[in-house]
């Protein structure tokens, strides 16, 4: 039971160290905190599975974790290109560049926005499970039946999000617009598309959490030899449990990742926001 002990002394500790940095402040404070809460987190992990003795197949420590992604670094690196570059972030693009102008499409014809609008509802709520083994028929089994699903799965969030962005400038504004002999395209960039950025953007971040999840799980209905999906359903078969959540790990960081790209993003053009102010 030594191990639980310090793994609580440490949680403690780290503990301590979070309250003491949030009297501080500051922005080193904001990032400090959480990684060491998760640190925390890791300790005790590995604490309570060595004092049980937890089977690794059951539940493997940190510790056996990190030697897995050590001793396969460059097959873990393989499916992250294949499985987050490629798949991903292509889907990601394209379904978010697509509903960017299918959503001023649907701005500007109404009849759009009454047959449109409650179709993309309907076919958000399609389960994955459902699309992915359509998409891997059309597609094959390379990254582009992957792409495909990301696609289905970040459409319809951002084009939703992006027209109620774009109804958010308010008739004061926009007549004022009109006054000024403006036409349809400077109000658009001019008013109502940087009035819309808190909006899409908030779409966006919900699609980078999709995409990485339908990536994977795509993976699940036909993939090549290589893939975090493809990877986690072999090595369960296998019981290469350590494996199984080095992979996991390793989508975690990098769905962390593009969102906080995306994140960095929204700070730098929506910095006039209220949201923001203080910071």
């Amino acid at each position: 039971m030594s191990a639980l002990w310090i793994a609580l002394a440490v949680c403690l500790l780290g503990w301590g160290l979070n309250l003491w940095l949030a009297a501080r402040g500051g922005r080193a404070a904001r990032v400090a905190a959480p990684v060491i809460f998760g640190l925390g987190l890791l300790a005790l992990w590995e604490g309570v599975v060595r004092a049980f003795a937890v089977p690794e197949v059951i539940l493997p420590p940190p510790s056996s974790v990190a030697v897995a992604i050590g001793a396969n670094l460059g097959l873990i690196w393989s499916d992250f290109v294949q499985t987050i570059l490629k798949g991903a972030v292509t889907g990601w693009a394209l379904g978010c560049a697509a509903a960017a102008v299918v959503a001023v499409l649907v701005d500007r014809s109404p009849f759009l926005s009454r047959g449109l609008l409650p179709i993309g509802n309907f076919v958000a709520a399609l389960p994955i499970v459902g699309v992915a083994p359509i998409m891997v028929m059309w597609f094959g089994f390379g990254w582009q039946s992957k792409a495909a699903v990301v696609f289905a799965m970040v459409f319809f969030p951002v084009l939703v999000n992006t027209v109620a962005g774009l109804a958010t400038a308010d008739r004061m504004q926009r007549d004022l617009m009109r006054t000024w002999s403006a036409s349809y395209w400077q109000s658009l960039f001019g008013l109502r598309l940087p009035a819309a950025m808190p909006f899409v953007f908030n779409g966006l971040k919900i699609a980078t959490t999709l995409a990485v999840i339908g990536a994977i799980v795509a993976e699940y209905f036909g993939s090549p030899t290589r893939g975090m999906g493809f990877r986690i359903s072999t090595a369960v078969g296998a019981l290469q449990l350590p494996l199984v959540w080095a992979e996991i790990a390793a989508a975690a960081l990098a769905g962390t990742l593009f969102y906080g790209i995306v994140s960095f993003a929204e700070r730098r053009v929506t910095f006039w926001h209220a949201s923001h102010r203080g910071r």
